[in-house]
């Protein structure tokens, strides 16, 4: 009987502390069910959320399409496609006035790298703010990913800036126009790629285009200097590498815009910093900007807000219709941008600017009807004379009735 009475008690005190144990883990939220098999106890645990706790706010607003403030995702798609068409052009066109409005001061042109740590310095402080009025603040890209993103960065935009010391500004437009060259030649030798004909086609337009553009700014441009060139090609080669290595890190950490401008480019104002400093070159272009702050510090503050809101709106027009439309409104937006700078500037002016324009635009066309071709079909040549044929029979039939 003492065992039996003994065998009672340590089953009540198990029982008891079962209970125990199931109450405290439903006041913290955990539902604890329990399971026999073969006279065995199994214990699953099944955390949920308690009150206090909340979702992320950047999941819960994932399908949100917010820029400058403004959710997009309340508008149809017409009013989207509009209002982000609407913002590239505006503010890249200023964006592109201001940045020829700077090197057109007299004596700036030798400090490009200097412009480029401003427009870095001002970035960073709106990728701050903008991060600070979105809820969730967590850093998710690795510092090793931003620091190579961050090189990328600096050589893509501080090489852009210094060429205009030695080119013209539709010289450097159209070489920005020209990306593809460096991701085909990229993938040719480092991947192995195969591309189709009209790739290749358009390799072949945008490189004769160039060359042609090229030769006529040698010829009747009084700053040309092939420093610039290489300059602004080395620019594209970065420029055809970072696209690739944000869009893999965004999609794989699922960051927000704001955290990449904000990291990416105060690391990219830390190179530059160290790279005028060891150069000496800070020295001087600080003392040129004070003798001159507003047409400097004032042109660069409207030349790094305008430039900081334009990437906002191609951000949106690529994460809603996709790489195809935004990479036809950026080109139509410098296309407008090379017509403004003829305006506005006075440059010497030749008509194989317009016809070497014309190779690059082709080049362009192609490019995006190859990665179109399964939506996008043209008529074949034999389509054509079939039509014109049926054409002719029909003038024919209703001239003789």
């Amino acid at each position: 009987m003492d065992l039996t009475q003994q065998a009672r008690d340590i089953q009540n005190k198990r029982v008891e502390e079962t209970n125990k144990d199931n109450s405290e883990s439903i006041e913290c939220s955990k539902i604890t069910m329990d399971l026999k098999f073969n006279n065995s106890r199994k214990y699953i645990s099944i955390t949920v959320p308690s009150k206090t706790q909340t979702m992320s706010p950047h999941i819960k607003s994932i399908d949100d399409i917010v820029v400058l403030g403004m959710n997009l995702s309340k508008f149809n798609k017409l009013t989207q496609f509009f209002i982000c068409v609407a913002g590239v052009f505006v503010f890249y066109l200023i964006y592109g006035y201001l940045q020829e409005l700077i090197f057109s001061v007299e004596g700036f042109k030798s400090y490009g790298w200097y412009l480029t740590l401003v427009q870095f310095a001002f970035y960073s402080i709106f990728g701050l703010i903008e991060l600070q009025l979105i809820q969730d603040k967590r850093r998710r890209i690795p510092g090793k990913t931003y620091m190579i993103i961050a090189f990328l960065t600096v050589g893509t935009m501080g090489l852009s800036n210094t060429s205009l010391g030695y080119l013209n500004y539709p010289t450097q437009v159209i070489f920005k126009c020209c990306k593809l060259i460096p991701v085909m030649l990229g993938g040719v030798f480092i991947q192995g790629k195969r591309y189709n004909v009209a790739d290749v086609s358009a390799a072949i337009c945008m490189s004769l285009g160039l060359i042609w553009f090229t030769l006529a700014d040698s010829t009747i441009a009084p700053n040309f200097n092939l420093t610039g060139v290489v300059l602004i090609s080395l620019a594209l080669c970065a420029d055809a590498v970072i696209g690739n290595v944000q869009e893999k890190a965004m999609k794989l950490h699922n960051a927000s815009n704001s955290e990449m401008v904000l990291y990416s480019y105060s690391i990219g104002f830390v190179y530059i910093l160290l790279g005028l400093t060891c150069t000496s070159g800070l020295g001087p272009a600080v003392t040129f900007c004070a003798k001159n702050p507003i047409r400097t510090y004032g042109y660069a503050f409207l030349f790094s807000l305008t430039g900081y809101f334009g990437i906002s709106f191609v951000l949106a027009l690529i994460k809603i219709f996709g790489a195809l439309i935004a990479v036809t409104v950026t080109t139509g937006r410098k296309a407008m941008t090379i017509v403004l700078s003829f305006i506005f500037f006075a440059k010497p002016f030749t008509f194989q600017y317009v016809w070497s324009g014309f190779l690059v635009v082709l080049g362009i066309f192609l490019n995006v009807y190859s990665k179109n071709m399964d939506k996008v079909r043209l008529p074949s040549l034999y389509d054509l004379i079939n039509k014109s044929v049926e054409a002719r029979k029909s003038r024919t039939l209703a001239q003789t009735v």
